[in-house]
């Protein structure tokens, strides 16, 4: 009981008046038209809350301080739909002052058009723009069953060179993006066709250190998109881009030969010698029955593909995929099965390719009202050829060097879920529920199966009832996990008790639980931890809420060399508000 009361008396006297703010770095608008004079014209909306921290620990370190606040609190102006969201955080372990609004959009809506303006995000698809933050103008029309986007702005802000400063961020160009995106969609019949172009100005920033490679860039890609339903169970998508990257606008020009289509883009695209040019290709093939769906998947990315809309893109990959669910027995029980193919290296240029195999099953089983079964199996395989450079250059004749590195990883994952209602009436609910999960990873180098593998074994059970003219709930469980490694085998297990009761009208909750668990590695008991939990919390009137949180926590090691034991208690004291205008 001393670092409970210890913990108490290192508060400091302390006045929380809060005269910060950290405003939201985006200051968003969002207006429908439409809805001037039909609604209230202005509604506010927002909370407060206020947390203090007391902290205590007996034999070891003190892991964090003695005593903190964290305080926090939000406001929302709404005027006929325009949002402006304002927001503050402040601790005494941390707190800065930010200048609020530096990034901000309108976005109007009339019927069937909206348009974005000042800072904005847009989506044409995956291989084109997808989703890159832009500071300009675009719009999105849908007129009928007719789709057209627009959009045109600075996708990079230029930023010089200090050679001063080594932590200073990675100089760059200022870059200017358009795009278009147009097409009809009637159902799951559509086409759209898309153009996305960017380029950066060279003159943006005054020099490039030599150190740094950093080039001027210019973008454009082309892509089409479609799909189509047949006999109204089939539906066919698919969309084919191809993206051509100058990685230098300072190079020589040139004709192109094999993708004449750029040559004839005039202002938009410049083929230069640092031009390159790159293909991606998705489909998509589902059959939907009463009773049944089953789907096919390709997609093929070349390697080097990217795009100035996108921050990060995947290629250099090749994926194969095939899925199917149906439902039995009047839908008492549902199966799903996907299996999948990746592969990479498509050109052949590295020096290691990988293959990835994945498949994956769930099944759910409702016996009856009370009774419910679920269960899933995961398989993931990779599978690596690692060839050394070496091979090339001292390869004689075509067949030598034919045994290279195979590696393959081998994960797989089982989980069965039982759920089992004893009870469900006006005076009492009873429920009863097992967890089982198996994992396992292995490793084969050239056939042999590897040592370093493992498996993982969790079971959990657990009982509760609840007496509903008491609110009263109380759960027991039992936890029981197990890690086997090539000469480490580790087990923890012990049980958990908790309840719960609500009082006046359940305005108030309190709650207590304690929970025993032992660890052992290859037999041998290494630690003791065991814990205690209250809690408790009231509300007014559903805006003010009070909470309180104690834990105590001892744990006992008996290996040499390992953590001392200790003991440790964290208090958490809490109140929030929250507010409307409406």
């Amino acid at each position: 009981m001393d670092i409970f009361c210890r913990a108490f008396l290192r508060v400091p006297f302390e006045v929380f008046f809060l005269t910060f703010f950290l405003f939201n770095s985006q200051l968003l608008f969002a207006q429908n038209f439409e809805s001037v004079g039909k609604e209230n014209p202005l509604t506010i909306t927002g909370g407060a809350s206020l947390n203090q921290i007391f902290y205590a620990v007996d034999g070891i370190e003190s892991r964090r301080n003695p005593y903190s606040y964290y305080a926090s609190g939000n406001v929302n102006f709404n005027l006929y739909g325009w949002s402006i969201p304002l927001s503050f955080t402040w601790s005494n372990q941390q707190g800065s002052f930010q200048q609020p609004f530096n990034q901000f959009g309108i976005h109007p809506t009339y019927k069937w058009i909206t348009g974005h303006f000042g800072y904005a995000s847009m989506t044409f698809s995956p291989y084109t723009l997808a989703g890159h933050l832009f500071l300009g103008a675009g719009i999105e029309a849908r007129p009928g069953k007719w789709h057209i986007s627009t959009m045109y702005g600075r996708l990079q802000r230029a930023v010089e060179p200090d050679s001063l400063n080594e932590s200073s961020v990675t100089p760059a160009f200022k870059r200017m993006g358009y795009g278009v995106k147009a097409g009809y969609a009637d159902g799951n019949d559509f086409v759209h066709f898309i153009i996305f172009g960017s380029r950066d100005d060279a003159s943006s920033i005054n020099y490039i250190p030599d150190n740094e490679e950093i080039y001027p860039e210019e973008n454009l890609v082309f892509s089409v998109a479609g799909g189509k339903e047949l006999f109204s169970r089939i539906v066919l998508s698919t969309e084919y881009a191809i993206s051509g990257i100058t990685r230098d606008t300072r190079a020589e020009t040139v004709k192109v030969e094999k993708y004449k289509v750029f040559n004839a883009a005039g202002g938009l695209f410049t083929p230069r010698l640092s031009s390159s040019y790159y293909n991606a290709f998705k489909t998509g093939l589902t059959y939907q029955a009463d009773a049944f769906s089953v789907g096919l998947g390709y997609e093929r990315i070349d390697p080097g593909y990217r795009t100035h809309g996108a921050y990060y893109f995947n290629n250099d990959l090749e994926n194969l995929t095939a899925n199917a669910a149906t439902a039995l027995f009047s839908g008492k029980v549902n199966i799903a099965v996907n299996v999948g193919v990746q592969r990479d290296n498509l050109d052949d240029s590295k020096i290691s390719s990988m293959e990835r195999i994945v498949g994956a099953v769930n099944v759910g089983y409702a016996a009856s009202e009370r009774l419910n079964f679920s269960g899933s199996y995961s398989s993931f395989q990779t599978y690596t050829n690692i060839r050394s450079q070496f091979v090339d250059i001292n390869q004689l004749t075509p067949y030598d060097n034919l045994d290279t590195l195979n590696y393959i990883q081998i994960s797989q994952n089982a989980t069965l879920n039982t759920n089992y209602i004893l009870s469900n009436n006006k005076d009492r609910r009873q429920n009863l529920n097992l967890n089982l999960i198996f994992q396992d990873a292995s490793d084969e180098q050239g056939g042999v199966k590897q040592g370093s593998g493992n498996q993982f074994y969790m079971a959990n059970t657990a009982y509760s009832i609840t007496l509903v003219p008491k609110n009263i709930t109380v759960t027991g469980s039992f936890n029981y996990n197990k890690n086997e490694a090539a000469t480490i085998n580790a087990t923890t297990l012990g049980p958990t008790l908790a309840i719960n009761k609500s009082l006046m009208d359940r305005k108030m909750r309190i709650g207590l639980s304690t929970s025993w668990n032992e660890s052992y590695t290859n037999g041998d008991k290494v630690s003791r931890v065991a814990n205690v939990r209250v809690n408790g919390g009231y509300s007014i009137k559903k805006k003010h809420n009070f909470n309180v949180s104690l834990v105590g926590v001892n744990r006992e090691n008996k290996t040499e060399g390992s953590t001392d034991s200790f003991a440790e208690f964290t208090g958490t004291v809490g109140y929030s508000y929250s507010f409307s205008s409406k």
